[in-house]
């Protein structure tokens, strides 16, 4: 009985540690939500693909964007968003804000037939007589 007692005493402080849960918030419309900052553009290693570099406005974050140039969509009955099917249409990397690069002395110029300058040579002392 003790045992019980314990038992259902050790589960009633666990429940009320928990914190309550929350109702889920309605989903924003797609035209409501914030843009990121289209930076780049770039060709895609594959044919008919492009990459797109996006800058978050509000913590700087990059993303590159990895995708065809045209996917097939229809409208989905009953719902405000595009149906993109089972395809895959992208891939996505983004990255925190970058860090500023140290500052680094530029390396002297050397062209890419010149040769390392050897030191100059030690002139010769003359023999004591």
């Amino acid at each position: 009985m003790l045992a019980l007692l314990l038992s259902a005493g050790t589960a009633a402080a666990q429940q009320a540690q928990q914190p309550p849960v929350q109702q889920p918030a309605q989903t924003p419309r797609w035209d409501g939500l914030p843009l990121m900052k289209l930076e780049a553009f770039y060709r895609g290693p594959l044919m008919d693909t492009v990459i797109q570099r996006w800058r978050d406005p509000v913590d700087g974050s990059i993303c590159y964007i990895y995708m065809p140039i045209s996917a097939e969509h229809s409208q989905t009955p009953n719902s405000p968003y595009v149906q993109y099917g089972a395809n895959q249409i992208g891939s996505i990397s983004c990255f925190a804000q970058p860090m500023a690069a140290p500052a680094v002395a530029p390396a002297p110029a050397q062209s890419r037939n010149s040769k390392p300058k050897a030191p100059a040579p030690k002139p010769r002392e003359a023999p004591a007589p």
